[in-house]
């Protein structure tokens, strides 16, 4: 089965050791393996298909598109589809929500519009420093993952990652401290020993960090503390975006107004590559080329971005991510949370975290995981020490499909806390 890809592929493969089976299809919530077996998702890939697997909506004006002899390779010159989308965009999103942003079009994938941010934070304020968080994620290539806290994935560059400075996030050990005032104590003191930073990024909701919801009124204070200091303020939503939390942008909750946002994974709708980096209009001092890329302009991306805007208005998609909010969170609070004591549940829309870190180890977090995956479940793991189950199901998942697969977690749940409760009277 796995033969090609352990001889062929490199080591640095992932999610397949998790999920060691072959996929061949996928249709909404559902992944079909090579023999035909059904698995539920709850992973969505990692946040990259908000809108299903093969939305048919979408799939239609995609494969309009590709029979029609468009333009598939654009760059960054003007075409119809990029035009459409800008235009999609503006009127479905920007527009109604009262929101003044220019958007700039960058490389593929999520790090190449945190790359972006980065660069033009320091250029606008000319300052090299950046405040980042305990616990974040921003992605993989050198600027992005300067600002990505993990031990283990920051060990993979080489080479020293400077010029972050890294600020306790409001959770886990640091929940109970004035984390803003330790901050501002920091710009303020003259011995502080840290310079003024020209941005603070953050993910409204950490996910890989282990979903910790930040609260709204404490972003509400950051973006003060940002304008009293001449900060910029980026959020990354590239992964809890795009409707995962309910409304498009997770930091609508509090009111705020970042002066940079990244865009990624579902902005394509799709699963096809694009990324964003929408910017204060008058931060956008780039001079032509400045920040660029050979594939920033996804032609098929941009059609697809269009049809999900057009598929999220249609079909009311933000009240169904509430109402399926409302049933996993009760379902985590009346069937998870009393299967053990040190049960912590974190979350928000549809992006929720089961944290076992309080009785479990790693390998027992990960035994719930590959139980769960037998009996036809894809679940994730994030946080430190991997010990967060992690679920994440297309914004479209059936109810069918959303109930099943937290009974699967339950159940797997209650296998492993039942074995290791068996391991341990046996041990003394």
């Amino acid at each position: 089965m796995s033969e090609h890809f352990e001889k062929l592929e490199s080591n640095v493969r992932s999610y397949c050791r998790s999920f060691p089976v072959v996929f061949d299809r996928a249709k909404g919530d559902l992944l079909y393996s090579e023999d035909g077996r059904a698995y539920i998702d709850f992973f969505a890939g990692a946040g990259a298909l908000n809108y299903g697997h093969n939305n048919d909506y979408i799939k239609d004006r995609v494969l309009d598109y590709l029979t029609s002899d468009r333009i598939m390779h654009g760059l960054d010159m003007y075409t119809m589809a990029k035009r459409e989308f800008i235009q999609s965009f503006s009127e479905r999103i920007l527009e109604p929500k009262k929101l003044n942003y220019k958007l700039q079009f960058c490389g593929p994938t999520g790090t190449n519009a945190v790359e972006a941010a980065l660069k033009l934070a320091r250029k606008a304020k000319k300052r090299s420093g950046i405040f980042a968080f305990m616990g974040g994620f921003h992605g993989m290539s050198l600027g992005s993952l300067s600002a990505t806290s993990s031990k283990s994935m920051r060990e993979g560059a080489g080479l020293p990652l400077d010029g972050v400075t890294f600020m306790p996030h409001p959770s886990g050990a640091f929940a109970e401290m004035d984390t803003l005032g330790y901050i501002e104590n920091i710009l303020t003191d003259s011995h502080s020993g840290i310079d003024k930073p020209a941005a603070i990024l953050l993910e409204t909701v950490q996910a890989e960090g282990g979903i910790h919801v930040v609260d709204a009124q404490w972003l509400r204070e950051l973006q003060q503390l940002c304008r009293r200091h001449d900060i910029l303020l980026i959020t990354d939503e590239i992964q809890v975006g795009c409707g995962r939390t309910g409304e498009f942008f997770s930091f609508e909750r509090a009111g705020i107004e970042p002066d940079l946002i990244t865009l990624s994974k579902s902005i394509s709708g799709y699963g096809l590559p694009m990324s964003l980096l929408l910017l204060k209009p008058e931060l956008d001092i780039w001079t032509p080329g400045e920040h660029n890329g050979t594939f920033r302009g996804n032609q098929l991306a941009f059609v697809a971005a269009k049809a999900a805007l057009e598929y999220r208005d249609r079909t009311e998609l933000e009240a169904q991510v509430k109402q399926k909010e409302e049933y996993v969170r009760s379902f985590l609070d009346q069937e998870i949370k009393p299967l053990h004591p040190s049960i912590a549940i974190r979350g928000l829309g549809l992006i929720w975290g089961i944290d076992v870190s309080g009785f479990m180890d790693e390998a027992g977090a990960k035994r719930v995981t590959d139980i769960s995956f037998e009996n036809g479940l894809i679940l994730e793991r994030a946080g430190r020490g991997d010990r967060v189950l992690k679920i994440m199901p297309p914004l479209t998942v059936s109810m069918e499909h959303l109930t099943a697969g937290c009974a699967i977690i339950k159940s797997s749940m209650q296998q492993v806390i039942s074995q290791e409760t068996k391991d341990m009277l046996v041990t003394t």
